[in-house]
């Protein structure tokens, strides 16, 4: 992975998670809550959900009113692959894999598609660091 890539990635405001979900113990909640925290516009992604913390959930990356800049992934490979292929297609410049939301799999494809990828590092862990 590029480094310089996660750099880039926390510079950019607009961010979609594709896993958000309205648990507060779960990562895809805990995730979208430090990005909107951080001072990101954030959008949940989440076919199963109609809200997270009182935001509008979306169904897809292209129900969402803008591209987002990054996609920041927590949910598990097998569920990925769709994502991947429509952040492409949508122009979305960062994927970023949350651990165990990846597979190698995964990242080749992404790369392969023309994203930048992240992976083996947490939003959570670089947004702390830049406090």
């Amino acid at each position: 992975m590029d480094w310089d890539y996660v750099e880039d990635a926390m510079k950019r405001k607009v961010w979609a998670v594709v896993g958000a979900l309205p648990r507060e113990t779960k990562y895809g909640f805990q995730i979208y809550k430090t990005l909107k925290l951080n001072g990101y516009t954030a959008y949940p992604v989440n076919p199963k959900f109609e809200e997270v913390d009182g935001d509008k959930c979306y169904d897809s990356l292209s129900s969402l009113p803008v591209v987002p800049e990054v996609v920041d992934m927590v949910v598990p490979p097998t569920r990925g692959e769709k994502y991947i292929e429509e952040a492409a297609k949508l122009g979305v410049e960062f994927i970023w894999f949350q651990p165990g939301s990846e597979s190698e799999e995964l990242i080749e494809k992404a790369k392969n598609l023309g994203l930048k990828v992240i992976h083996n590092t947490c939003v959570m862990l670089e947004t702390d660091k830049r406090k």
